[in-house]
């Protein structure tokens, strides 16, 4: 079960919002059944957006899971 602050996984691409399949967010909210509200960040702490995400959208992070970093366009 997901609950606030907890780390998900995106589970599809959303290029509007410049996410990928796999970038690491931080559950901010929970929609009562409905979803959540993530907020992804970069690894030095800038914020790259808050979106809400339905929740087939997420994932929970699993057992042996690493991260790994790609470079983005800040503000896109």
């Amino acid at each position: 079960m997901i609950e606030e602050l907890d780390s998900v996984v995106l589970t599809c691409d959303l290029p509007g919002k410049g996410l990928r399949r796999g970038d690491i967010g931080t559950v901010v909210l929970l929609h009562e059944g409905e979803g959540y509200e993530v907020e992804f960040m970069t690894l030095d702490g800038e914020t790259l957006v808050v979106v809400s995400l339905s929740p087939g959208q997420v994932r929970a992070v699993g057992l042996g899971e690493i991260a790994c970093a790609r470079t983005i366009e800040v503000g896109a």
